[in-house]
C-alpha cells in the first residue's frame, strides 16, 4: 500500500479524514490500514492571510505542510480542506507530492449519483468561490449557494464553533433548517463542504441527501493507497 500524507488546516476536520482512512479500510475486510501521516500547522498561521484574501501566503503554509509529508516517506496528500484549494490552485512551485483535488471528488460523486441541484455549505471563501460552480456546471449540475445572511451564519458557526471541536443541538438544529429550505428551493443533494460540518449534521439528520467532502476525501486516499485508484497526477496550480 501507498503511503497517505494529511496537510491538515484545521485538527477537527483533519482528523475525521485520517479516521475515515482506516475505518473504511477496515470495512472493506483488509487486516490493516495504510501508513496515515498528518501534518497539522497551527490554523491562526492563515487565518489573517485568509481574510485578508492573500492565498499566496496560505500557499505557502500547506506547501510546508507537504513537504513534510514528503520528507516523511508519503506518496501522496489528500487535503479534506475544500477552503485550502483556493490556494492550493494558486500560482506557486509544484508540490512535493501530488493529491486529488477534493472539488472534482464531490463533483463527481454528485454526478454519478444523478443530482442536478446541488446546496453548497461551507465557510464564505467556499461558498463565494468559484471551485464548486466550475466544477459542478463542467458535469451539468447546478450548484446553489444561499443567501448573504444565512452565509454569514454558516461562516461564523464554523469558526466560532466547529473548528474548535463545538457541536451544540441548537446549531444542528439550525443546519437542519437551512437544508430544508434546500430542499424547499429545488436542490435533490447538498453538499457538506467544510471538514468539520458533516460532525455536525449527520445522513440521519439531513433533509436531503449529504456529499459528504471529509469522507470522502478519505475513502479517496485509501482508494489511491490501495491500487484501486489512480494515483493523482495534480501538485497544485489550476485544476484541469
Amino acid at each position: 500500500m501507498k503511503d497517505v500524507g494529511i496537510p491538515g488546516h484545521s485538527w477537527e476536520g483533519a482528523s475525521l479524514c485520517w479516521r475515515d482512512v482506516c475505518q473504511h479500510s477496515n470495512r472493506l475486510g483488509h487486516p490493516a490500514h495504510p501508513d496515515v501521516t498528518m501534518d497539522c500547522i497551527s490554523f491562526e498561521r492563515c487565518m489573517p492571510a485568509w481574510e485578508r484574501g492573500d492565498y499566496e501566503a496560505v500557499r505557502a503554509v500547506l506547501s510546508t505542510s507537504v513537504d513534510r509529508l514528503a520528507r516523511g516517506g508519503c506518496d501522496f496528500f489528500v487535503c479534506p480542506d475544500n477552503t485550502a484549494h483556493l490556494a492550493l490552485e494558486g500560482p506557486g512551485e509544484p508540490l512535493a507530492v501530488p493529491g486529488p483535488h477534493l472539488i472534482g471528488i464531490v463533483a463527481d460523486t454528485a454526478q454519478r449519483a444523478g443530482h442536478r441541484r446541488v446546496g453548497i455549505l461551507g465557510t464564505r471563501f467556499t461558498m463565494q468561490g468559484p471551485l464548486y460552480p466550475r466544477e459542478l456546471v463542467a458535469r451539468g449540475i447546478e450548484a446553489v449557494i444561499r443567501t448573504d445572511d444565512d452565509q454569514d451564519r454558516v461562516h461564523a458557526t464554523i469558526f466560532d464553533q466547529v473548528v474548535h471541536g463545538v457541536f451544540r443541538d441548537e446549531t444542528r438544529t439550525s443546519f437542519v433548517d437551512l437544508i430544508g429550505r434546500l430542499a424547499d428551493s429545488g436542490c435533490d443533494a447538498v453538499a457538506l463542504v467544510c471538514t468539520e460540518i458533516p460532525l455536525l449534521v449527520s445522513p440521519d439528520d439531513s433533509p436531503l441527501p449529504v456529499l459528504d467532502s471529509t469522507r470522502l476525501s478519505g475513502q479517496a486516499a485509501l482508494e489511491v493507497a490501495l491500487g484501486t485508484r489512480d494515483l493523482p497526477t495534480w501538485r497544485g496550480g489550476q485544476f484541469r
